[in-house]
C-alpha cells in the first residue's frame, strides 16, 4: 500500500477529526482511511446520472400512458 502525507492541515480540523475518529473508537488513521475509501467508492453526480438515464429508459407510447391514466381514473 501507498502512504499519503496532508501538509497543513488547520490545527482547529486536525483536533475535530481526532475526536471524531475517537468517538468512533478508532486511531485518527483508521478514521481517514475509512473516510478516503469510502469517498473513492461513492460515484460522483455524472456516474450517478450516467447510470439512471442507462437503467430508467422506458418506451412507452403516449396512447400507453394515458390509457394508463384512464384505467387509474376508472378504479377510483
Amino acid at each position: 500500500m501507498t502512504a499519503i502525507t496532508i501538509r497543513d492541515v488547520p490545527d482547529p480540523t486536525l483536533e475535530a477529526l481526532k475526536l471524531k475518529a475517537a468517538q468512533t473508537g478508532r486511531s485518527l488513521q483508521a478514521y481517514l482511511l475509512d473516510l478516503v475509501t469510502r469517498d473513492a467508492r461513492t460515484p460522483t453526480l455524472a456516474e450517478m446520472m450516467a447510470r439512471l438515464d442507462r437503467e430508467t429508459r422506458a418506451e412507452a407510447a403516449a396512447s400507453d400512458i394515458l390509457a394508463a391514466i384512464d384505467e387509474g381514473r376508472e378504479r377510483r
